[in-house]
């Protein structure tokens, strides 16, 4: 599968004229890993789209952001929010409130799609999907999952974790099965551990894949744990 915004996301990072570089270097160094530093509106600011702002997220979608539709989580969903947390965690650690994390995503998801039309999008990459406002790309996927972390943060309903900039990881020795990925970050604050939080694999709804940041897309998508249960 090819991960899908990987050509839209080095465009609108401003890299058009090095992508040649980069598949050269590519085939001598095989997996690149492109970590972010600085704040995450620096990623917003990347792909020309917005931040949340209160409880309103700017919903990304019809691949690489081209779409960007305002949808605001209300005081009765942040309320059910809450509860679907707090009714998930099995303790106060961070492992358990990953596990929270990928239900309240989840949920969010099907809230948004259900407004939005986006509960229609396919799992993975669509050639044909291009421009299509049901459908997702790992870009909107991962702008998307970033904007809703952000709400849950700061309606103070993480305290293990902090949202972090989403980065790419790709492995253009494998081809278009390597194509760079984008996938949502948060950090533990014990230990500043990344996890992946990547709904893309998925069908829209289903909790997305939790894992370290150093063991997520390392050879296949298919290698990905299944949706954090």
């Amino acid at each position: 599968m090819i991960s899908g915004g990987g050509m839209r996301g080095l465009q609108r990072l401003g890299l058009g004229p090095r992508v040649f570089l980069g598949l050269l270097l590519a085939v001598v160094l095989g997996a690149c890993t492109h970590e972010r530093t600085g704040p995450v509106s620096k990623h917003y600011a990347d792909f020309a789209t917005r931040a949340p702002r209160n409880n309103t997220v700017y919903v990304c979608h019809a691949y690489g952001c081209r779409l960007q539709t305002p949808f605001r989580f209300t005081d009765g969903d942040i309320a059910a929010l809450k509860t679907l947390m707090s009714k998930t965690r099995k303790g106060d650690t961070a492992a358990e409130e990953r596990r929270a994390v990928a239900y309240a995503i989840g949920w969010m998801e099907r809230r948004v799609g259900d407004v939005l039309g986006t509960s229609a999008d396919r799992p993975g990459m669509d050639f044909t999907a291009s421009g299509d406002p049901t459908q997702q790309d790992c870009v909107d996927e991962a702008t998307n999952t970033t904007s809703y972390l952000l709400i849950l943060e700061r309606n103070n309903l993480l305290k293990h974790h902090t949202v972090s900039t989403p980065f790419s990881k790709e492995n253009l020795l494998r081809g278009v099965a390597g194509w760079p990925h984008w996938t949502a970050v948060l950090k533990e604050n014990a230990n500043g551990q990344g996890w992946a939080v990547d709904s893309w694999i998925y069908v829209n709804g289903e909790n997305p894949a939790v894992v370290e940041v150093e063991h997520w897309y390392i050879s296949s998508l298919a290698e990905l744990p299944s949706p954090t249960r």
